[in-house]
């Protein structure tokens, strides 16, 4: 596939602006692939997450769905029934964080981001349990860095000592060649894309 040239250049800004303007070009860059480039990306990139041996030796996989366009990781998992699967439940209070539930499909609801998400009611899966957690972003470098949402679900999830290696699911044109980084960034371990397949990043 041949994605458009990514957004590479970072802004010239304090970092929260910087970040806040990356995002908004991410999200332009996103949206100028178009419906049908993402659609058959994202089944490219799950055809190749299949292929990454390290795929073959889970057992209990962290997913999300998807929103705003994002790399949709469905068909990976219709193609892989026999795992166990668990999708993010957004809690806001006390603190913000993220609650993995077991993914049942017949008892999602929608969530104000735009997403859908599981019922607070299913069995909760602790990331102790996990043996491999697919992530999702707005970017990613090389280096294992992600551009989020500026949310933070995901740098606390991922701060977390001991957790289990980390994927970021990454259309090819959003893999840029920086991101304004502030001390709650936290590297992911390896990077997908339509092109590349799983590579490790730099930082994993």
């Amino acid at each position: 596939m041949t994605p458009q040239p990514p957004p590479s250049s970072v802004p010239s800004a304090p970092l929260p602006s910087a970040k806040e303007k990356l995002r908004a070009r991410c999200r332009q860059a996103r949206d100028d692939l178009g419906g049908e480039y993402r659609d058959q990306a994202s089944e490219h990139i799950c055809e190749r997450i299949r292929e990454w041996p390290g795929f073959a030796t889970t057992d209990v996989v962290f997913t999300y769905l998807p929103m705003r366009g994002e790399v949709d990781l469905r068909p990976l998992i219709a193609a892989a029934p026999h795992l166990h699967w668990a999708i993010p439940r957004v809690v806001d209070s006390p603190l913000r964080h993220l609650v993995f539930h077991k993914y049942d499909p017949e008892h999602l609801v929608p969530h104000r981001y735009g997403m859908l998400e599981p019922e607070a009611a299913l069995p909760v899966v602790e990331p102790d349990n996990a043996d491999l957690i697919l992530v999702p972003g707005l970017g990613f470098t090389r280096q294992g860095f992600r551009l989020g949402y500026g949310g933070g679900y995901y740098d606390r999830l991922l701060s977390a000592p001991g957790h289990a290696p980390t994927l970021g699911a990454c259309f090819q044109a959003m893999l840029l060649d920086a991101i304004p980084l502030e001390d709650h960034d936290m590297p992911i371990d390896f990077v997908v894309t339509e092109d590349f397949g799983v590579v490790p990043t730099l930082d994993g």
